[in-house]
């Protein structure tokens, strides 16, 4: 029997030469950050952390942490309305499956498959339900960067989180005034500013982001990024509360701000190990004794991901597919777009 090995061709080559290299750095950071919360975190005292929680504040973490992201939908659902009235269960439904995805597998896939996800659910094209997803992503780095800067008179940050935060805070603001442009210009006008040759994806996405750009609901969206934002501190707070930390509430809230800067930059799957190193330097940094902060890192991880997993995986199980075939699905009709 003879077997037929398709020769990869230099830009695939190219491709996946570039995957596996984010792949393995980004796990290998995870590792070191991980390894640096373990040392020194007296594991042995954590099952001890766990029998004195209170546990009606843990209930309402977990609560919390699962309901914030009804309000995504509620502002995803706002977004798209323009251009289609999509159920309110399918937003949602897509949500959870994408944000089970990012829990299981690297480089936050999520985000591909809940886009790929809605357009499958409904009749909006792919291009729509991306153009969506990169202006939420606009509207949540305006509203966290006006909380990092908030968090800039609450103590001294770690170095490489404030250097981050100043680089991302550029990006956004870049980004943020190219595709306001775009939402509220014409592509004749993209064409005669940048002097460029388009490709169809690239034409379809501007034209997608022009339409969603001239309705009121993109207002009401913005308005409602800002409470989905804020509303993320609330389990962290209700976990912190359940464990008597010795920190003030502004350490919350500066948790919640760095933990969702850090997760912008691909990462293992559930953030883990970045995760940990960001909470544990947060309470640190309000006087928090280094053992106990590690090992609540550890502890505050499995409230806020656990709960997001079961979830994420009875929606997908209602959606009859199975995770491996949509982010197969997903990928190959990004790539189909692309070659377009």
């Amino acid at each position: 029997m003879s077997t037929h090995v398709t020769a990869l061709t230099p830009a695939e080559r190219s491709k996946k030469i570039r995957s596996w290299t984010i792949f393995i750095v980004t796990n290998l950071i995870s590792l070191i950050c991980l390894i640096w919360v373990l040392t020194g975190a007296d594991l042995n005292q954590i099952w001890g952390d766990v029998q004195e929680m209170n546990w009606r504040w843990v209930f309402i973490a977990i609560v919390a942490d699962c309901c914030i992201y009804l309000l995504h939908g509620v502002r995803w659902k706002l977004m798209l309305a323009p251009i289609e009235a999509i159920p309110y269960w399918k937003t949602i439904e897509a949500i959870y499956v994408g944000l089970f995805a990012n829990e299981v597998l690297p480089l936050r896939a999520g985000e591909l498959i809940r886009c790929f996800l809605l357009s499958k659910l409904t009749d909006l094209p792919l291009s729509v339900t991306f153009a969506s997803a990169l202006i939420e992503r606009i509207f949540d780095g305006i509203w966290l960067m006006i909380c990092f800067f908030c968090c800039l008179h609450m103590g001294k940050l770690p170095g490489v989180l404030l250097k981050g935060g100043y680089v991302l805070g550029i990006m956004i603001v870049i980004a943020a005034l190219i595709i306001g442009f775009a939402m509220y210009a014409k592509k004749q006008s993209l064409d005669l500013v940048f002097g460029w040759s388009w490709p169809r994806w690239f034409n379809t996405l501007i034209e997608d982001l022009h339409l969603i750009g001239h309705s009121r609901f993109l207002y009401y969206s913005f308005i409602v990024s800002g409470i989905y934002l804020l509303a993320q501190v609330v389990p962290i707070y209700a976990l912190v509360q359940a464990n008597d930390l010795d920190v003030p509430w502004t350490a919350s809230f500066a948790m919640m701000v760095l933990l969702r800067l850090s997760s912008i930059i691909p990462q293992a799957p559930g953030n883990l190990g970045s995760f940990q190193w960001v909470t544990a330097r947060t309470l640190i940094m309000f006087g928090l004794f280094a053992p106990l902060a590690k090992r609540f890192s550890l502890i505050l991880w499995a409230v806020v991901t656990l709960p997001l997993i079961v979830i994420g995986c009875i929606c997908l199980a209602i959606t009859g597919m199975n995770m491996s075939h949509l982010h197969k699905q997903a990928t190959a009709a990004v790539n189909k777009r692309r070659v377009a």
